[in-house]
């Protein structure tokens, strides 16, 4: 495909694609703990919600749309490969839904890991149906233009984060967050070690140590307790 258009309206190449084998080393991670790993930062607000219960990991492709028009989301279900997660920015735009039922079956269909709107999605008793991990900020029945303009590749905004495409996207129970494509080794390291110190904490408690020694240390020094 040869990508053509200029700021503001253009579709540009997708990043050469995280290794598989790391790609892997995400599969069972949970966002609560990569959020930690990554300090408390990069994850979305808590109005990205999960409409189907189903949780997502993936490489991103980003879109950004004009409000109320969806061209550009038509366009990324033809540009994105197996496992890619979508991530749209809506410019604002909450009651015209950019992703609905027909549009899921194509996501389906080419096996993408799942969609990610900071804006509206409709249809959703039929995602759900369908097994389709979908997260939004809004639910509207409300439909879209296919006109234009919009962005596919470009840095986005989403729940509050920056989203480039080839970063590595997680959407649990918990909600969502982005581990930049520059830190992703950095970061599977440090969740690694954090989840060691986890595992070791719920040995403690199961021998009857409830209380970590340096909350009251922390107490003591504040002037709380003696």
């Amino acid at each position: 495909m040869t990508h053509t258009g200029k700021p503001g309206f253009r579709v540009l190449p997708s990043p050469s694609r995280l290794d598989a084998a790391i790609l892997q080393r995400f599969a069972k991670l949970a966002a609560s703990n990569l959020a930690d790993a990554m300090g408390r930062f990069n994850f979305m607000d808590p109005g990205i919600q999960s409409r189907t219960g189903r949780s997502l990991r993936g490489p991103a492709v980003t879109v950004r749309c004009r409000p109320g028009d969806n061209l550009m989301v038509h366009k990324v279900l033809d540009v994105a490969v197996p496992g890619d997660v979508i991530v749209v920015n809506t410019c604002g735009s909450l009651t015209s839904a950019v992703f609905g039922g027909l549009m899921c079956h194509t996501a389906v269909a080419k096996q993408l890991g799942g969609i990610v709107v900071d804006g509206a999605v409709r249809d959703v008793e039929e995602l759900r149906a369908l097994g389709f991990p979908v997260f939004s900020r809004a639910v509207s029945p409300g439909a879209c233009d296919k006109d234009g303009p919009g962005e596919i590749n470009i840095p986005v905004a989403c729940g509050g984060t920056v989203v480039a495409s080839g970063d590595m996207v997680v959407g649990d129970a918990d909600g969502v967050v982005v581990v930049p494509r520059a830190d992703v080794l950095e970061v599977l390291k440090l969740v690694d070690e954090l989840m060691d110190r986890e595992r070791r904490r719920v040995a403690e408690i199961k021998a009857g140590e409830f209380t970590k020694p340096e909350i009251d240390d922390t107490l003591r020094k504040k002037g709380v307790i003696s």
